[in-house]
């Protein structure tokens, strides 16, 4: 979707939205070699960079975070920078702050200790349940990180089931696979 095109969409889309003045909530997308994911920049952070479509996405922020949401390259165009910097292998952590208001108090609880999983390594579903007390809730941690609104700078996809295999993501299983790989290659290069 072009610029313009997301410009009518939010015009038509919402009763509040005025191209002239900056958005509350910067909103657009980030081509990269994932696919596309869908960006939503608050005053707190970024509040989405997810694999789900456009409008599935614009839905949630306009239901939780704001209504008055419209393209903003000041805000949308350093985060593009820093995914293409991780993607390149050249960057290990996101400067962009994270603003987890999408997210249900349980999943900001499994997110925010998923953010201290280290570049280029890995955890389990389990260590994380045994790091927030609740060590047999494994299900529910799999759908806090499914859920996960931030993917990417949120490294969901560090953690993986105790036999080792991948687990879901919401990317599918290619992107995960991908995320992991150029954290190891840029890992091992330093």
């Amino acid at each position: 979707m072009s610029s313009g095109d997301l410009d009518a969409l939010l015009r038509a889309t919402s009763s509040t939205y005025r191209s002239e003045a900056p958005p509350e909530v910067a909103f657009g997308t980030y081509d990269g070699a994932v696919g596309q994911l869908v960006l939503a920049v608050t005053g707190k952070g970024i509040a989405a960079c997810s694999f789900e479509p456009e409008n599935t996405v614009y839905e949630l922020v306009s239901r939780h975070v704001g209504t008055f949401i419209g393209p903003d390259a000041r805000r949308l165009d350093p985060v593009r920078r820093e995914l293409d910097a991780y993607f390149s292998g050249r960057l290990r952590a996101f400067a962009t702050r994270v603003d987890l208001t999408l997210a249900t108090s349980f999943a900001r609880t499994v997110l925010q200790k998923t953010m201290a999983v280290p570049y280029g390594t890995t955890t389990t579903f389990e260590r994380i349940g045994e790091s927030i007390g609740r060590p047999r809730a494994l299900r529910a941690i799999g759908n806090a990180l499914a859920s996960n609104p931030v993917c990417v700078i949120v490294p969901c996809h560090r953690v993986v089931r105790e036999d080792g295999a991948l687990g879901d993501y919401a990317g599918g299983a290619a992107a995960k696979q991908h995320l992991l790989n150029v954290e190891s290659r840029a890992s091992a290069t330093r």
